[in-house]
């Protein structure tokens, strides 16, 4: 009987490719080993591949934009009406949005509006700290672009000389635009030139790149605690609200209400539909005699028992009308319709 080997068969691996002996490859000094890497080429962009992407580009970032003004003429001309009551219900139902996200919608699009017309001024206007920089005779175009007097103005919203060949490729930091409407939330209740300021400040502390809504928020908070000014409203005083694009107070300006409470740079107003929190800067006193001030209290409350979002549209309308008086009395008309409305809702009530 023969007797089996000690030594087991290896199994052995050849290559077609490497000549290379396992020996000689045990004896390599790692570290000394050379690795071969394919280098894979990335081809340039086209100059349409260029152009393409700039034109995306911007409609990424004026996508809440359009939005916004798009809600704006749905609004402004009523073509809900065939389908809804009101325009509240109909964003409700068509887009799922809430009256509040509307009216961010419709006020981000007037800011970035703002935005953009804000980077073209004349020749002679000076440099501000913001670095602002135009030409004399330049037009605006759509996509705000800042250019020379002579320049051609290109789609890219770059920023050119007269003679100067554009960049397409390079971007330019003063020409950088707000990508949603949380960005512009914060400059909403701010004067359309301080708009503008601020955006430019927030672009510059994010190195050029946009900022985020806590950015600009930040600079918003700087720029108010240097111009704020004491609150001198007191409890019971009537006010006049002044609305100045703030979202949270659309459809409220003109109107009048009570101090009911007042803070260290804003005050708590009741108007005819409920209560807001309102700056200090958008309050407006009408300087009543402490007696009106009783007597426009009383209207208040009243006004306020009876409005709901459930009446008629011709009631609302009429009660919004009282809303917005500026004088602190009823006439004898105003005085009998509103009775009559109480004795109703007073009715109602009682046979629930």
């Amino acid at each position: 009987m023969a007797k089996p080997s000690s030594n087991p068969k290896k199994s052995t691996f050849s290559s077609s490719t490497d000549s290379t002996s396992p020996d000689n490859l045990a004896q390599e000094d790692p570290a000394t080993a050379t690795i071969t890497v394919t280098a894979v080429e990335i081809p340039e962009l086209t100059e349409q591949e260029i152009s393409d992407r700039l034109h995306l580009e911007r409609k990424v970032e004026r996508a809440f934009f359009e939005a916004g003004k798009a809600l704006a003429q749905l609004r402004d001309r009523r073509l809900y009406r065939s389908t809804h009551r009101t325009f509240e219900e109909y964003c409700r139902d068509r887009f799922g949005y809430t009256h509040r996200r509307v009216n961010y919608l419709i006020a981000g699009s007037v800011v970035f509006d703002n935005i953009v017309a804000g980077t073209n001024c004349s020749q002679n206007e000076e440099v501000d700290e913001t670095g602002t920089n135009c030409s004399q005779n330049e037009e605006v175009d759509k996509t705000g672009t800042n250019c020379s007097q002579n320049g051609e103005v290109d789609e890219t919203g770059t920023n050119c000389s007269q003679n100067e060949e554009v960049d397409k490729t390079r971007p330019n930091p003063s020409r950088v635009l707000p990508t949603n409407e949380g960005q512009v939330r914060p400059l909403a209740p701010l004067e359309p030139q301080q708009q503008v300021k601020v955006w430019q400040r927030a672009v510059h502390e994010a190195g050029g790149k946009v900022p985020s809504a806590r950015i600009v928020t930040d600079v918003v908070q700087k720029i108010m605690e240097r111009t704020r000014i004491p609150n001198t409203y007191q409890l019971g005083e009537v006010c006049q609200i002044l609305a100045k694009e703030n979202p949270e107070l659309r459809g409220k300006g003109g109107c009048w209400g009570i101090v009911n409470h007042v803070g260290e740079f804003s005050c708590t107003v009741k108007l005819w539909d409920g209560e807001y929190t309102v700056a200090s800067q958008h309050l407006k006193s009408y300087n009543y005699l402490p007696a009106e001030c009783e007597q426009m209290q009383v209207i208040c409350d009243r006004i306020n028992r009876v409005y709901s979002s459930g009446l008629e549209e011709s009631v609302q309308k009429f009660l919004e009308m009282l809303g917005k008086l500026n004088r602190a009395y009823l006439t004898g008309l105003e005085e009998k319709v509103l009775t009559v409305l109480e004795s109703e809702i007073t009715h109602k009530e009682a046979w629930g």
